[in-house]
This record gives C-alpha cells, sequence and structure tokens, in this order.
C-alpha cells in the first residue's frame, strides 16, 4: 500500500494534510454522491473531483475511483458522439475542418483525472503504471466495443481520425502510451499483456487501439507481442499438438491477438516484424530454448497468410545445412504422431505460401534429391533430413492433388473457386517448371512433371496448353518429348479439347515472334514426330488428335516454309507432310500454301539436302491432292518457279537478264532495247523490209552480245536437280487426275495445265492466242513471226530444261497440240539455221543439233508425227546440214496438212489412254520422199538403217 501513495517533492501535487474526520467525510461524499454538510447531489464534474481527491489521500479506493473515472470518460464519448451526430447536413468535405466541440466541464475533469494519473505513473512507474495500463486499455474497448454501431465510420484510417478527436479516448491512449513508456526498459509484458487480453475480447472494433500503439512503439510492441504470445502458446499445454490440432482459437486464445496486432503493423512495419520472426526462429533452435517456439511460429504463419509471405522468402534463404541439421536434431526426438502433425502443419504452410513460392519448391526438390556420388564442398545434409523433405514433398503433392480435384466446379450461380496460393504463385512459372522438368534428373522430374500437371488443372483452361507448349517447344529427343504425350494422356480425362487449345496456342505464339528460330525449329521438329508417331490403336493418344487440331492451322503454318531459317522452314515441311489433307480450305489459303511450298522446294534444290528435298516433294504432292484445282495451281506454280527468276541456274539455264549484259557479262548495265534505239536513229521504225530490221547480233553502242558464261553450277549436280525436279513434276501429275493413266503417261488435263505455263513462260505474247495458234500456218505466213521465233530458241537455249518439260507435256497426249507455238518457233528457227550453215557436218552445231533431235522426238512421242517421220532425228548426227534441213522441210509440210489438234485423238478404255490413229489420215509416203533420197545419197552409211524408215 505505501508504494501506491505518492512521494513529496516535485513528482507529486501539493496537497493540505486531512484530518481523519475530513477524510472520513470525503469517502462519505464519494460514496453517497451528495454534499455530507447541505445534503444536495453532487454534480458529475463535482463528483469526480471528490473521487480525484480521494484518489490523491486514499490509494487503498483505486479500484472505485478508477470504476468511477471510466463511467465519467463514458459520458463523455457518449457526448461528443451525440455532438457529431447533430452536425449539420452538407458538412465540409475534409473532416478535419469541422468545428471543435465547445470545451465541456466534463472535459476540465477529465483533464484533471489525466494529470493526477500521470503524476503517479511519474512517481511510481512499476506500482501505477500495469495499474492504469490495465484500466485504459480494457475501458478503451469496452468503449470501442459499446459504441461501434453509432458512429459510422468505415475502415480502421477512419476510426483513428474519429477516436483520436474524442478527448476521453484520446486520454485513455495517451495514458496507456506513458505507461509503455515508463516500463519499456524495464518490464513490459504487464502492459504488453493487457492489451493483447483486450484485443482478444473485443477485436476487431479494438484493432484502431493496437495499430496506433504498434505505430507509437513497434520494436517493442512486435518483439513482446511475440513474446507474449510464445508464453500463453506454451502454457496451454503441448504446443505441438496444439499447433496441429486446428483449434488454436480456442486452446491459445491470445494467438489470434498477436495475428490481428502483427497483421496490422506489417504494412509500415513489415521489415522488423520479418527480423524478429527470423530471429526468435533460429534463436529457437539454439540448445536450451524452449521447444515451441517453432511451433508457434508455424501455426502464426499458418493463421496469418500476410506474416507468412512476409518472412517466407528470407526464411527459405537462410535453411543452410547447419539449420536443417539443427532442426532435424530438434524434432527427431519428438513421438511420431507429433511429427505427423508438424509435417501436416507444413504442408498447410507450404500451400498457403504465394510470395517466394518457386524458390521454395526449388528449396523442397534440392533437399529431398538423393545425396550425389561427389559430395559438394561444405557441412553434408543428414540423411534424415532428406527423408523428411521427401516425405514432405510426396504429402505437399498429395495435398495440392486434394485441394485442385476437390474444388467444386464453377458455374454462374457459384463464386470464383477456391485459390491455392502456392499454385497461384506459380502460373507465372510454367516455362521453368518445364525447363526443369526437361532435365530428367532422377526422381526431381517425376516431382515436377506431377506438378505441372496438377497446375495445368489448376490453371484451366490455359494452363494445361501452355504447358504443353513449353514442353514440345523445349523437348530435344524421345525421352523428353514422351513427357509431353504423358502429360497430355494424364490431363485427358479432366480437361476437353486439350489438342486444339495446344495447337492453337503454338500457332499464336509462332507468329507473335515469341520463338527464337532454334526453338522454333525444335518445336516444329517434336510436333511433327508426335504427329507421325501416333498410334491408329488409340484414337485419344495425342498424336491422333493433334494431327487434325494442327490442320486446321495448316495456311498460318504454310507461311512458316518461307522462314528466313532453314531448319525451321524444313521442319515445317515435315511436320505439314505429317498432317493430314485438309478439306475446308478456301481457294485463296491453298493457294497461298502451294505458292509457300513451291518457294521451299527451291530452297531446298538450291541446300542440296537430301532430308529437306525430300519433305518439299512430299509436301507439294499432298498439298496438290487436295483439290483438281490446286493440282493445276501447283503445276502451274512449279513451271513458273522453274523457268522463271535464279531458279533457272538450278537446271543448268541462264540468270535473268543474262542475255542483256554486255562487256564481259557484267551485270551493272541496263538491258537495252533495240526498239528504242531505232527510234534515236528513224523517226519511225520501218518494218517493211523483213525479218533484218529487227534481226540483230547486238546493240549499237555497245557491240556484240558477250558470248554465254560458263554455268553456275556442274553438270552432275544440274542433272540431279533436274531429275528431282521432274520427279516432283511427274508426282504431282499423277495426284491431280482423278484416274490417272499407267505409267509412265500422264493425265492430259495436268499435261495441258504444264503446257499452259509452259507456253505463257516462254513466250507470254503469244500465251493468250495459243489456242487459236494450233493450226500450222503456211510458210510464207511464219516470215512474220520471225522476232517471236528467235525469241523462243533463246529462251530454249538459256534454258535446258525446257525440252524435258517439253517430253513431260507430251506424255499426256495430247496436251502437245496447245504448245504448238514453241514447236512451230523451234522448228523454223532450227531450219534456218541449218539452211545459213556452211559447216560439213553437223556435230559442228552441237546444241543445234541436239535441239533438233529432241525436238522431233518429242513430237513423235505426243503422236504429231507418224512413226517412220518421228524417227528421222536418229540419222540428223550423220547427215549435212542440208540434208537435216531437208528432213525438218518434210516435218513441216507434214504439220503443215495435219495441223496438231487434240481432235485427231481418240480415248481407248481398255487402254485408258489417248492415241492417235495415223491409218486413217491418209499415206505419209508423200513426205518421205526426202528422207528416202537422203538415205539413198548416204548408201554406204546409212544403208542398214533403210529397213526402219520404209512406209
Amino acid at each position: 500500500m505505501a508504494a501506491l501513495c505518492d512521494p513529496p517533492g516535485s513528482g507529486s501535487p501539493p496537497r493540505a494534510p486531512l484530518s481523519p474526520q475530513d477524510l472520513s467525510q470525503e469517502l462519505k461524499a464519494f460514496l453517497t454522491g451528495s454534499d455530507p454538510t447541505l445534503g444536495t447531489p453532487l454534480s458529475p464534474p463535482d463528483h469526480a473531483r471528490c473521487a480525484l481527491r480521494l484518489l490523491r489521500r486514499l490509494p487503498a479506493a483505486r479500484h472505485a475511483v478508477l470504476q468511477h473515472l471510466a463511467g465519467l470518460f463514458d459520458d463523455h464519448v457518449c457526448a461528443h458522439l451525440r455532438l457529431r451526430s447533430e452536425i449539420p447536413p452538407n458538412p465540409p468535405s475534409n473532416p478535419l475542418l469541422l468545428p471543435p466541440p465547445a470545451p465541456s466541464a466534463l472535459t476540465e475533469v477529465i483533464h484533471e483525472a489525466q494529470r493526477l494519473l500521470l503524476a503517479f505513473i511519474k512517481a511510481k512507474p512499476n506500482a501505477w503504471a500495469p495499474l492504469l495500463a490495465s484500466w485504459a486499455v480494457e475501458l478503451l474497448g469496452q468503449l470501442s466495443s459499446k459504441y461501434s454501431g453509432r458512429h459510422g465510420a468505415r475502415g480502421l484510417n477512419e476510426l483513428l481520425q474519429l477516436w483520436m478527436s474524442c478527448e476521453a479516448t484520446r486520454t485513455l491512449m495517451d495514458i496507456y502510451a506513458q505507461c509503455l513508456a515508463a516500463l519499456i526498459a524495464s518490464c513490459p509484458d504487464a502492459c504488453v499483456d493487457a492489451l493483447l487480453d483486450t484485443s482478444v475480447q473485443h477485436s476487431p472494433h479494438f484493432d484502431w487501439v493496437v495499430a496506433h500503439i504498434g505505430g507509437s512503439f513497434p520494436g517493442t510492441i512486435i518483439s513482446r507481442v511475440l513474446s507474449c504470445g510464445l508464453k500463453d502458446f506454451c502454457a496451454h499445454g503441448d504446443a505441438a499438438a496444439a499447433a496441429a490440432g486446428g483449434g488454436a482459437d480456442k486452446r491459445v486464445p491470445k494467438l489470434a491477438s498477436v495475428v490481428g496486432i502483427l497483421g496490422h503493423l506489417a504494412s509500415r512495419h513489415g521489415a522488423s516484424i520479418k527480423q524478429e520472426l527470423l530471429r526468435m526462429f533460429h534463436e529457437g533452435l539454439a540448445p536450451g530454448q524452449h521447444k515451441g517456439t517453432v511451433p508457434f511460429l508455424l501455426q502464426l504463419a499458418l493463421m496469418s497468410p500476410p506474416l507468412l509471405g512476409t518472412v517466407a522468402a528470407e526464411l527459405v534463404e537462410s535453411l543452410k545445412p547447419s539449420v536443417l541439421n539443427q532442426l532435424h536434431q530438434r524434432f527427431s526426438p519428438l513421438p511420431r504422431d507429433e511429427l505427423d502433425s508438424t509435417v501436416a502443419l507444413l504442408v498447410r504452410l507450404i500451400c498457403q505460401t504465394s510470395a517466394g513460392a518457386f524458390r521454395t519448391l526449388q528449396f523442397l526438390l534440392d533437399t529431398a534429391m538423393p545425396a550425389s556420388v561427389i559430395t559438394q564442398p561444405g557441412l553434408a545434409l543428414h540423411d534424415g533430413v532428406r527423408e523428411a523433405c521427401d516425405r514432405l514433398v510426396a504429402l505437399l503433392l498429395l495435398q495440392l492433388q486434394k485441394s485442385v480435384h476437390n474444388r467444386p466446379s464453377a458455374s454462374l450461380a457459384d463464386g470464383p473457386q477456391r485459390c491455392v496460393p502456392f499454385l497461384e504463385a506459380l502460373r507465372g512459372r510454367v516455362a521453368e517448371l518445364c525447363a526443369e522438368t526437361l532435365r530428367l534428373e532422377r526422381k526431381r522430374y517425376l516431382w515436377q512433371h506431377q506438378l505441372l500437371g496438377l497446375l495445368a488443372v489448376y490453371a484451366a483452361p490455359h494452363g494445361a496448353p501452355e504447358a504443353l507448349f513449353h514442353l514440345l517447344a523445349s523437348a530435344k529427343g524421345q525421352d523428353e518429348l514422351a513427357l509431353a504425350t504423358q502429360l497430355h494422356a494424364v490431363l485427358a480425362a479432366s480437361l476437353a479439347d486439350l489438342p486444339g487449345s495446344t495447337a492453337a496456342l503454338c500457332v499464336r505464339q509462332i507468329h507473335a515472334g515469341a520463338l527464337a528460330a532454334p526453338q522454333l525449329a525444335q518445336l516444329l521438329h517434336n510436333l511433327a514426330l508426335v504427329v507421325a508417331n501416333e498410334d491408329v490403336n488409340e484414337p485419344a493418344s495425342l498424336g491422333a488428335q493433334l494431327a487434325p487440331a494442327l490442320a486446321l492451322h495448316l495456311p498460318e503454318l504454310a507461311q512458316l516454309l518461307l522462314h528466313p531459317s532453314a531448319d525451321a522452314a524444313e521442319a515445317a515441311a515435315l511436320l505439314l507432310c505429317s498432317l493430314p489433307a485438309p478439306r475446308c480450305l478456301r481457294p485463296a489459303q491453298l493457294h497461298a500454301a502451294l505458292r509457300a511450298a513451291v518457294h521451299h522446294f527451291f530452297l531446298a534444290l538450291r541446300r542440296a539436302g537430301g532430308a529437306g528435298l525430300c519433305h518439299a516433294a512430299r509436301l507439294l504432292e499432298k498439298l496438290s491432292a487436295v483439290t483438281p484445282s490446286a493440282g493445276r495451281a501447283a503445276l502451274q506454280l512449279l513451271v513458273e518457279g522453274a523457268l522463271r527468276g535464279g531458279n533457272a541456274e538450278l537446271f543448268g539455264g541462264a540468270a535473268p537478264g543474262a542475255e542483256a549484259e554486255a562487256d564481259g557479262g557484267t551485270k551493272s548495265k541496263p538491258a537495252a532495247s533495240l526498239l528504242d534505239t531505232n527510234r534515236r536513229f528513224t523517226a519511225a521504225v520501218d518494218f517493211s523490209a523483213g525479218v533484218w530490221s529487227v534481226f540483230h547480233a547486238g546493240v549499237i553502242g555497245h557491240g556484240l552480245k558477250a558470248p554465254p558464261g560458263s554455268p553456275a553450277l556442274g553438270e552432275e549436280e544440274v542433272n540431279r536437280n533436274t531429275h528431282a525436279f521432274l520427279g516432283v513434276l511427274l508426282r504431282c501429275c499423277r495426284v491431280a487426275e482423278p484416274a490417272p493413266p499407267p505409267v509412265p503417261c500422264i493425265g492430259p488435263e495436268a499435261a495441258k495445265t504444264v503446257a499452259s505455263a509452259l507456253v505463257d513462260s516462254v513466250c507470254p505474247a503469244a500465251a493468250a492466242a495459243a489456242g487459236g495458234e494450233l493450226c500450222w500456218p503456211p510458210e510464207e505466213q511464219a516470215r512474220s513471226t520471225v522476232e517471236r521465233d528467235l525469241g523462243i530458241l533463246r529462251r530454249f537455249r538459256q534454258q535446258p530444261l525446257l525440252f524435258p518439260l517439253l517430253r513431260v507435256v507430251a506424255m499426256g497426249r495430247p496436251a502437245l497440240c496447245y504448245c504448238s507455238v514453241l514447236l512451230r518457233g523451234l522448228l523454223a528457227t532450227l531450219m534456218a539455221h541449218w539452211d545459213a550453215c556452211r559447216d560439213g557436218e553437223t556435230t559442228a552445231s552441237p546444241w543445234h543439233l541436239q535441239a533438233s533431235c529432241a525436238l522431233v522426238a518429242c513430237m513423235a512421242e505426243g503422236s504429231l508425227l507418224p512413226p517412220v517421220l518421228g524417227e528421222v532425228q536418229e540419222l540428223f548426227p550423220r547427215l549435212a546440214p542440208f540434208e537435216v534441213r531437208l528432213l525438218l522441210l518434210s516435218v513441216w509440210e507434214y504439220l503443215r496438212e495435219h495441223s496438231p489438234l487434240p481432235q485427231r485423238f481418240s480415248f481407248q478404255p481398255h487402254r485408258g489412254l489417248f492415241q492417235r490413229d495415223f491409218a486413217r489420215e491418209g499415206d505419209p509416203g508423200k513426205y518421205l520422199v526426202a528422207l528416202h533420197g537422203v538415205l539413198h545419197r548416204n548408201v554406204d552409211r546409212l544403208g542398214l538403217l533403210a529397213g526402219r524408215f520404209r512406209s
């Protein structure tokens, strides 16, 4: 009792000594509430002052006085709220601009009580501070709960502003702060205990007090709140059982208050909280410390996800081998049920972890991995740590599986599905998880693969396609690629249309430019392998479902054939070859795909790659078989591509513009126009002089035309390219026909398409009139087309591929008739050459000799010439030039009188071919007179062949 009495001096207000009679009168007045002399009731301020005087002189009455003061503070709060509710409508927008209420008698008494109580605290802090702190916070809690429905404030900030503007509550807050400040250096546990007890009773209305006190004393409040919470946690029996029982709110009543206080302080003092939690964790592992520290922190983190997020990242980083070994040493002696409870608590904590979830996962997998033969430098982990972590990973995956698959199906009536923070944090790390899984590290990749499946289901509908995309884009080899098919097998039963979504995502990522060229080639190659390895006996396999889904995106995938990377383009061709032929493409889309495929084919020829060329050829054959129009378009594009541009060099032809080069073949000078040159010398161009006005061997001002240079490619490579091209052309011709004829013939429609493209490429000026020039004109009329004929001869000489193309057309009778313009121009120019030739033998003009033989053989194969006349080319190498001209003139005469018309052919159903019956067209003997004369003249050399040329 003596400790409660104020000592004399400056710390206590001066007072006059009272006799026992006077003290008795004061006590009687306080108890009755009336003046003992007059008997009149005391006013509330006078009654309160009487209580304060009694408190000064009779400390034993402190509880009664404080209880009376509590009522005084209650009246002041009630008056303050009533005055606040009487503020006129349309108040100022800023509450700070409201006029403060007028000071009242109660306010003056409150100030007097504040001064007295603060004097007691200053004079005897150890005696008065715990008592007044408990009274102040308990009264604050009662007032906050009592008037919680009358103030209308929302949120913590509005509550703080409301209660701190009230004189009574502000005074109580000041009294508690002074009590805590007085004991902060010695023993603040009593003040903190009172704060925690009140917070448990009056939360959440009391949260504003906790927030204000915690902001004023962050270091003390955080450390002491944790310390008091730990003491209370340990005082309620077995901490581990309490933590795992899930009923911590009942068995450990202060734990919820600790969580609330630290939650309020986390926004502004998160660093201090994190530092204090880590300190408690590491100190709790030291020998001699209470074993309940770690379970207490685990339970605290489980009840407060913000606290878990604050400390999770740094806690994982601090779990070095030495710390893990200490944990094992601390928990290994515990009974089995307590260990199971602790592991279950850890699993729940990890599932609620969002900050640093990926790092936590990496730590768990690294720790659970079996020890390597090559020991790492530093302290080794205990085997029990690895086994415990292995079990923890297995239980974590099991818990995640329950959380994912036990979620209710989402509907419009239901709210959003329950969130799993751990998986939610991993949604953006799918690419890294896939990369880690593809490393195929023993048990590690199995855990990660299982986690990928759970994450895919959790993040549906976008998670599963994303995971499959990353696996397909990064897998190298069959073992890694098998992870994608296994993941699909796991998810197929849970997710609908997964292959279609995966195919759409792959196409979007490709055209968004998200993949580098090597990764793009890898993705396309892997897709091709998956599609090619489809199991026909399992229609639900990834390859069987992915193929038709990718076929729907053929127009987008076909554009990858034009990719600048050769590997990516070849992989795209391989993929497109493996896909089923689409049937629902628009003509424009199909034509664009054909153009890309033809372009890729010629690029593959340039690279001379066997596999790439094979895939390009297969792709063209597949696209040509989609529709008849696609087949015709493919043939036209192939012919045009081979004869135009730089592709002509692949088949031994001249580069574009080579015929206009001069001065040693330099390409710097532009091509000159003979017509423009003639116009500079004459006012008008006169064609009356015949062919000589346009026939020229050079350009005026530039001299003679330069001799053709040597071919860029060797003969062997040219032959290989020609063989490959003709093979693709013939395959496309056959698949373009609904009922192709037997080999070696091709369908007439396909051959007609090749003929049309051939004429259009070689002689564009005559292409439009080619159909009207099927009839062979007389020789005089043919003189007007000398310039065009020379151009045709020049193109055939520059591009050796033209003669094999004519042979291809000749195989599809009667398509060669549509090449009459080319045949006539070649025959006329060759006849003119042999007529003007002054050499003794035809071998002096090797190209013209070869061209004459090839032309006649081609017309014979196309049934434009009768059998005997179609074999005269065998004699050309052994004849003189004028004799060759005589035989070619006989051919000309025959074609002039028997024009190459398709109507001369008849279809023979039993053979499936068009055939021409020359016997019905008369005796061709009159066209063999020149042939027989030549044989008679050279009977010494050609006598043995005379029997073959009988009519």
